[in-house]
């Protein structure tokens, strides 16, 4: 028990400092990905340890799908306007989607020539 609210303490601290450099940038970046960042940042120099948020990080990730209820839930209750915009929604996905690929496909063709 004590070793899950050092790893939730842990989670909080970089999901508040996240939000708060966020708010800093104008939120150019929402705060959970700085945090986020910021945590991997952490883990990988060793300035956190991979125990201390190991057990959090594994039951957040096994009960992913519970956190995914409440903006499930509000998509459904927005049906109509969803609907209203369907055809916009649908090109938004598929050109983004696109331009992923795209983005990706180059990069990997540029960094698999330094090979």
């Amino acid at each position: 028990m004590k070793d899950g609210l050092k790893g939730i303490l842990i989670i909080l601290a970089y999901l508040t400092v996240g939000n708060g450099i966020s708010i800093l940038i104008g939120h150019f970046l929402p705060g959970n990905v700085i945090g986020m960042i910021l945590l991997f940042i952490s883990l990988q120099t060793g300035l956190v340890k991979e125990q201390s948020v190991e057990a959090v990080s594994t039951f957040l990730t096994k009960n992913m799908t519970i956190l995914f209820l409440p903006p499930s839930i509000g998509l459904i209750a927005s049906y109509k306007i969803l609907g209203d915009n369907i055809i916009t929604i649908i090109l938004a996905i598929v050109v983004s989607t696109m331009l992923v690929l795209a983005v990706v496909g180059k990069l990997q063709d540029k960094i698999g020539k330094n090979d």
